[in-house]
């Protein structure tokens, strides 16, 4: 199983910013969509924001749009998840997640939309906790 490590949460004011990483481990990361998912005490996980490994193209989840950005290094091996204007309801431990199941005419990887948290390999989380 492909190894996923998530950073970069924290506890951050309404309003405020924060930027997630998951760097993969022992694979390279840019070959796959890659997901990020979120989920808040008692509810079920949802999806946020996806990349795509054709052209980069980006998807976002309704609570996401114009507030998130989902980005990639290859370099780095790293997604990065830019979170801006947070409100207490993104309040939740955010996964990131790596998927290959659909591909386009060249064989890339694309992002199942809409987002299912049926991805298939998973970080461990790293909590986001939005409070005045």
């Amino acid at each position: 199983q492909l190894q996923l490590v998530e950073s970069g949460g924290g506890l951050v004011q309404p309003g405020g910013s924060l930027r997630l990483s998951c760097a993969a481990v022992g694979f390279e990361l840019n070959y796959f969509a890659i997901g990020w998912f979120r989920q808040a005490p008692g509810k079920e996980r949802e999806g946020v924001a996806c990349i795509s490994e054709s052209n980069d193209s980006t998807y976002y989840e309704g609570a996401a749009k114009g507030r998130f950005t989902i980005s990639r290094d290859n370099a780095k091996n790293t997604v990065y998840l830019q979170m801006n204007g947070l409100k207490p309801e993104d309040t939740g431990v955010y996964y990131c997640a790596a998927d290959s199941r659909l591909v386009d005419d060249s064989g890339q990887a694309m992002c199942v939309i809409p987002l299912r948290p049926d991805f298939g390999s998973w970080g461990q989380g790293t909590q986001v906790t939005v409070s005045a």
